[in-house]
């Protein structure tokens, strides 16, 4: 794979632009995904099938029925392969501990003789994206299902692109029923999005969507964000890992590899102060087969300045290694998830330890978080104002009612100050 070294000598800002600039800004898919879900709005289901046939290149003259049947997801759990299922109900046993603990109780704040009270609750209808193409992704089940699920949502719905036979592969079949989705979809694409945004015949609106995708899926997410809540705008996947001199560059260079098994468009970095290290990754990447990801490897003087080029960067995955890198995981800000230590190789985040793997990418680690029952919660307040906290809130914002000049507002306040003395 293509991989070359580089040197830290400058701005950590700059190089961390350099490296980001690497990958290339994606083809405008704007008006193509705007025409999609504008006949998928006219036409509904109708529209749906035709881009299933067109763009998942059904080979049968029907595309089987959208939503699949209970009976189907059922068989399909029935049939996994034991050591799969197993995998499946760990990752979900682990993700569910993991969202329960992101649950926030409600919140009173007493403010003397008036309360706000903090409170949440969960959208009726959330949609999780199953992406497709290269491979079945029932980690994505699991990922998406289960926060929403802990969140309290009453129906999950699941919708993946159709293979060429026009099914979804059994494993994703498996990994529903386990993971308990409510309704799942033969359906992928910018069309996917449009009919869980607005709904056909065949599928009922959502209040959210979430989950990765191509660039037409995303396109699509963000074009209906006014419909519905989305978890944010998946990108191309990305790993820097931070590792000592003296490290075991074996495993690491498995980790860049594993995460350049995502293809085009990753991008994999190595920071270290050991050229040592450095030059033993370089040689291991260089004969490892091209997924089309890209590689470099930073030398850096210190681990300090290898952590500012990792926050300037901000990545979906940082991996510490060694123990001046590992100190430095306190100090961490900017990463969708941290992995510490030698053992803890992103591949674990990936499936089984407990994190969730919808992160954010492209640098939007800077403001972005990983999917968690929040995602699919609506946070509100609830205000209770006692009769004599009104008459003295009121006296203290009608002049700032009036600065405004919201004379009814002010009015409406003060008429409080009349009925409590």
């Amino acid at each position: 794979m293509q991989c070359e070294r580089l040197a830290l000598t400058g701005d950590p800002g700059e190089l961390a632009a350099e490296l980001r600039r690497l990958v290339p800004a994606p083809e405008s898919v704007r008006a193509v995904v705007a025409e999609i879900i504008a006949r998928v709005r006219a036409e509904g289901d109708t529209a749906v099938r035709d881009y299933t046939r067109q763009f998942d290149r059904i080979t049968g003259a029907e595309p089987a029925p959208l939503r699949v049947a209970e009976s189907e997801l059922d068989v399909a759990a029935q049939r996994l392969d034991s050591r799969v299922r197993a995998a499946l109900e760990h990752a979900i046993a682990n993700v569910r501990r993991v969202a329960d603990e992101a649950l926030r109780p409600e919140r009173v704040v007493d403010l003397g003789g008036s309360q706000v009270v903090l409170r949440d609750a969960p959208v009726g209808r959330a949609a999780i994206y199953v992406p497709g193409g290269r491979a079945p992704y029932p980690s994505t089940v699991v990922m998406g299902v289960v926060p929403a699920r802990v969140a309290g949502v009453e129906r999950v719905v699941v919708c993946a692109p159709p293979g060429r036979d026009g099914d979804l592969h059994p494993v994703v079949l498996g990994a529903c029923r386990l993971a308990n989705a409510s309704e799942v979809y033969r359906m992928g694409g910018a069309q996917a999005v449009a009919a869980l945004a607005f709904g056909t015949e065949s599928v009922e609106p959502v209040d959210v969507i979430a989950g990765p995708g191509n660039l037409y899926v995303q396109e699509a997410k963000r074009q209906v964000f006014e419909q519905v809540g989305i978890d944010g705008f998946a990108g191309p996947s990305d790993l820097v890992v931070i590792a000592d001199g003296g490290c075991d560059p074996e495993p690491l260079a498995l980790d860049l590899l594993a995460q350049a098994e995502h293809g085009a468009g990753t991008l994999v970095v190595g920071i270290s102060t050991s050229s040592e290290l450095l030059e033993a990754l370089r040689r291991r990447l260089v004969t490892a087969a091209d997924t089309g990801a890209i590689a470099r490897l930073v030398s850096v003087p210190d681990v300090d300045r290898g952590l500012s080029l990792a926050s300037a960067f901000a990545p979906e995955h940082l991996q510490l290694v060694g123990p001046q890198a590992e100190a430095l995981a306190p100090r961490v800000t900017r990463a969708g998830c941290v992995f510490v230590g030698a053992h803890a190789g992103t591949a674990f985040g990936d499936y089984i330890a407990g994190s969730n793997h919808i992160l954010p990418t492209a640098g939007a680690a800077r403001f972005a978080s990983a999917l968690t029952p929040a995602q699919f919660r609506r946070s509100f307040t609830e205000v209770r104002i006692g009769g004599a906290a009104a008459g003295r809130l009121a006296r203290v914002a009608a002049p700032l009612a009036r600065a405004e000049g919201f004379e009814l507002h002010a009015r409406s306040m003060e008429a409080r100050i009349r009925d409590n003395g």
